[in-house]
């Protein structure tokens, strides 16, 4: 029930180094299981109220989880003393790098080690693929972008590196030669989503992205621009027939038909931080003499993490290559995408083996995340928007984005996909054209953060929305009714949502609601001087990326305590409690122990793996199919949005198994009905309550008699579970008990009694067809937001003084997580629409000078503390959980905007709207 957390037994050999990944533990190891442990023993069960977190305890009071809490001597058999280290970034990005001047730093100060691209070319080190550019830039060349890394600095005392860190602070001391401008580089992805609705709802599209293919320009411009129009040319036919469809539908709308309201906008939002409360830091030893490396980081993507340090190293000179890597992983401040696939891992590493067997700890300042972490891309939009005048419906929709992708590529490509399948929100068009780009720049890096793009193409779109009811005379929310996306229908990308549509739920409740009810006499009974405004938003957020898996084992013991493991991460989203509490419905009590962050029990499954999962072609995933143990992906990022359906599912689906062939079986012998009754098919009318289970007509049993006797039995009481999701999940079938299981899952492995874990070949597999890589989505959550807001119009202040959110998220794992990320949501759409700006390049975060005297985000005052209401639409029947976490933010922001227009008459095309935009309108 409890292994060791250094005992490994998940291993893969990359570059012929071995790999291990845990969970970490802590120095205090007596207290660490029971920090680790939902607070079931003490009667507190969240699974029976909702109550109660499994990490919130010792988040409280204190307690080592998070990456950066570590130390050397907290960890067990690491040396006693640790050392410190430092990025040096480049604050100019349009200047020859010249090399450092550290002459400053004298006596003491002078660090011990310092790192450059020279010693990395020297010792061999390789770059993986996502990160493609300079770990450190070179001498003599102009950096990639504003905040790359030159050189890593390294101290043997903390007192030296403390005072060195702010003796280096202002960046001054880095040198540059003639100016050159910036670098150019070719963009990081262009795509075209077009579609052609058939002449009824149920007609064949005439053309869409999942019957003719997602398509990218063939040829560009002298500038880093693709070229949109078909091009006389004979090759790009796939892109050729798109650009057809989608240059007819721009045409149509600048044919200036007097039936049809023909809006045309530009809409420009600007780049952020994710601002997680814990910026990114970790601890690292290179131990000489074993050769073994062992790392403490806390990332979204631990399996990637490990993978990419092991590639790095894989082919460097005898003194540093490990044979051995073992990174741990800990819990982490906040994600919100920013630590999904971050090269921070790599430096960690880095520091370590430049000064082996010392512990080595490399954790960013606020200054230093703010100059190095992943930002929100920026983006420019073009939108039109074609509306029949008689019946109120959309006709067309067209859009043009630019996305600001920094330095270097990471998740632009996807962002800008998945922005552009959402520019059309909850709403069914049946002509639709969106181009999209993502330019290099030398802008700090953007990639993966919460809204993953759709924050800012629903956010043009509301508003555009917004401007068509006022000019045609319509209410807003019953426009945004007649026009809404309704079950079955097709998305742009020319596919359906597996999942209900309940957007006209979502909009009947703003309706009715007092803020919009009482939005004219609130407007009218405004005090002198001040302007009062409503506005309203709808809008919907995939969850779920496609490519994602999961893993879990679940076990119980003969005292009926439960264990669950999985390989999701903790990072406020609560997914600890939320697989508890799915655990629980299937086994009767809440968990004892929940480990989540385990990526190294997994062993008797003995996953192998191969290709993209995203783009490999239905002949590929056939042929490696037939290998019982190969799956499309092992372990993936975990996204908060993701974590309730994907991070709780594998855990659900080894749950069931344990009851089937467990528990079922020893219930059916404690109440005395033979296997060939008919009762004992019945398995699934089996209900628990209050630790019992309950079955018509027959006596209670406790979840520790009936766990008992499955151990007496040799029954099954562990099951080990993987599973993967292509917007839709994985099927195989297993033979358990001498009887054929067919479930959402693609490996597992059984433990019977107190035995060990035997893997189960399947019989059958079904993976998703790799034809789904075309849709854009198929899961989906509703959010509608309501704003009231007041404004004085001699200053331009604002006051949010009402608001309400509600949405849809099928089952809430845990209610109160749900009501927490729908308030921080809230929070973060605020800062979003009024507060949060970073200016892209000089001047910028990159130059190292940002802190949060310059960065505003919401306070408490800016928030409308004791009137939010948040309200969550009950689960219909059979409803599983969905994502919720992305899509509370992001109706705010166009509600906002909407509400300053209701009150102000004047609309806002970009972000954010300051105070003293406001004043400036009003005077």
């Amino acid at each position: 029930m409890r292994p060791s957390r250094r005992e490994f037994v998940k291993w893969v050999t990359a570059s012929g180094i071995v790999l291990s990944m845990s969970r970490v533990g802590s120095a205090e190891e007596a207290g660490f299981a029971t920090r680790e442990t939902l607070p079931g023993r003490q009667n507190w069960n969240p699974a029976a109220n909702g109550a109660g977190r499994i990490d919130g305890v010792a988040k409280v009071t204190g307690g080592k989880l998070y990456a950066s809490d570590f130390r050397a001597a907290d960890l067990p058999g690491w040396p006693a003393n640790t050392s410190h280290a430092m990025l040096i970034r480049a604050p100019d990005a349009t200047h020859v790098y010249a090399g450092m001047d550290l002459a400053r730093l004298t006596g003491s100060l002078k660090p011990s080690m310092v790192v450059s691209a020279a010693d990395l070319d020297k010792i061999g080190t390789r770059v993986p693929e996502f990160y493609t550019g300079d770990l450190f830039c070179p001498v003599g060349r102009t950096p990639l972008y504003m905040g790359q890394p030159v050189a890593l600095l390294i101290f043997e005392q903390f007192d030296a590196f403390d005072q060195a860190r702010l003796a280096l602070r202002d960046g001054t001391f880095v040198k540059f030669g003639e100016e050159t401008g910036p670098i150019v580089m070719p963009h990081y992805g262009a795509f075209r989503f077009t579609r052609v609705a058939g002449p009824t709802p149920d007609a064949p599209d005439v053309y869409s992205p999942v019957k003719n293919g997602w398509v990218s320009p063939g040829r560009f411009q002298d500038t880093e621009r693709p070229i949109w129009t078909r091009l006389p040319i004979p090759t790009g036919l796939a892109y050729a027939e798109a650009a057809t469809h989608g240059e007819k539908i721009r045409a149509d709308l600048a044919a200036s038909d007097p039936a049809v309201l023909v809006l045309d906008r530009e809409f420009e939002t600007q780049s952020v931080d994710p601002m997680f409360l814990e910026p990114e830091g970790g601890i690292a030893w290179y131990d000489a003499g074993r050769k073994y490396l062992e790392l403490v980081v806390g990332v979204q993507s631990p399996y990637e993490a490990a993978e990419s340090v092991a590639f790095l190293l894989g082919n460097a000179s005898a003194a540093f290559k490990p044979v051995r890597i073992n990174t741990h992983f800990a819990y982490f401040g906040g994600g919100f995408g920013g630590r999904d696939h971050t090269p921070f891992p790599l430096y960690v590493a880095l520091a370590a083996m430049f000064l082996p067997g010392r512990p080595v700890r490399l954790a960013h300042d606020r200054y230093q995340q703010f100059q190095a972490g992943i930002k929100r891309h920026a983006f420019k939009m073009h939108t039109r928007i074609g509306v029949d005048r008689a019946s109120g419906k959309i006709v067309a929709f067209v859009a043009d984005h630019v996305l600001d992708g920094g330095g270097l590529a990471n998740f632009s490509p996807s962002v800008a996909t998945v922005a552009a399948n959402a520019a059309i929100g909850i709403y069914e068009v049946p002509k639709v054209d969106v181009t999209t780009v993502v330019l290099h720049s030398r802008g700090v890096t953007a990639g993966s953060m919460r809204g993953y793009g759709t924050l800012q193409t629903m956010t043009a779109l509301e508003t555009l929305v917004d401007e068509a009811c006022s000019a045609l005379a319509l209410d807003p929310i019953e426009f945004r009714r007649r026009n809404a996306l309704k079950t079955g229908g097709r998305i742009m990308a020319g596919n359906p949502y597996s999942v209900p549509i309940r957007a006209p739920e979502i909009l009947d409740k703003l309706e009715k609601h007092p803020i919009w009810q009482q939005r004219a006499a609130e407007k009218a009974g405004a005090r002198a001087g001040t302007l009062v405004g409503t506005g309203v938003a709808c809008v919907t957020k995939n969850y779920g990326t496609g490519g994602d898996s999961s893993l879990s084992t679940v076990e119980i013991d003969p005292d009926g305590r439960i264990a669950i493991h999985c390989d999701a991460c903790e990072m406020g989203n609560g997914i600890g409690t939320a697989v508890a509490n799915r655990v629980a419905a299937y086994l009767g009590g809440v968990a004892d122990e929940v480990a989540v962050l385990r990526v190294d029990t997994f062993g008797p499954l003995a996953l192998v793996t191969s290709g993209n999962s995203f783009t490999m072609d239905q002949k590929t995933q056939d042929a490696a199919a037939k290998n019982p143990r190969w799956v499309p992906a092992i372990s993936t990022a975990t996204a908060a949005s993701g974590g309730a359906h994907v991070g709780t599912h594998a855990a659900a689906e080894a749950a069931r198994v344990v009851f089937r062939f467990g528990l079922w079986p020893a219930a059916l012998e404690l109440w005395r009905i033979a296997s060939t009754d008919p009762k004992a098919r019945d398995w699934q009318a089996a209900r628990w309550k209050d630790g019992q289970l309950l079955m018509p007509g027959l006596a209670p049993l406790a979840l520790p008699a009936v766990a008992a006797k499955a151990h007496a039995r040799g029954g099954v009481t562990g099951a080990m579970a993987h599973s993967f999701n292509r917007w839709a999940w994985s099927q195989a079938t297993f033979a358990i008990a001498g009887q054929a299981w067919t479930a959402d899952i693609d490996a597992l492995a059984v433990r019977k009694g107190a035995g060990k874990f035997v893997r189960l070949d399947r019989s059958s597999v079904k993976f998703p067809p790799t034809t789904f890589n075309r849709f854009g989505s198929t899961y989906t959550s509703p959010c509608g937001a309501l704003v009231r807001l007041e404004i004085e119009r001699a200053t331009g202040a604002l006051r949010i003084a009402k608001a309400y959110s509600v949405l849809e998220c099928g089952v809430p794992l845990v209610p109160e997580v749900v009501l927490g990320q729908a308030q921080g949501g809230f929070a973060m759409g605020v800062g979003y629409a009024l507060l949060e700006s970073l200016p892209p390049y000089e001047g910028g975060p990159g130059n190292g000078q940002w802190n949060l005297g310059q960065y505003l985000v919401a306070r408490g005052s800016d928030l409308p503390l004791r009137d939010l209401e948040v309200e969550v639409l009950p689960p219909l029947p059979n409803a599983g959980p969905k994502g919720m976490a992305e899509v509370v933010m992001i109706p705010v922001v166009p509600a906002i905007l909407n509400a300053i227009f209701d009150a102000t008459g004047h609309r806002f095309q970009s972000l954010p709207v300051t105070e003293a935009m406001l004043r400036g309108a009003l005077t």
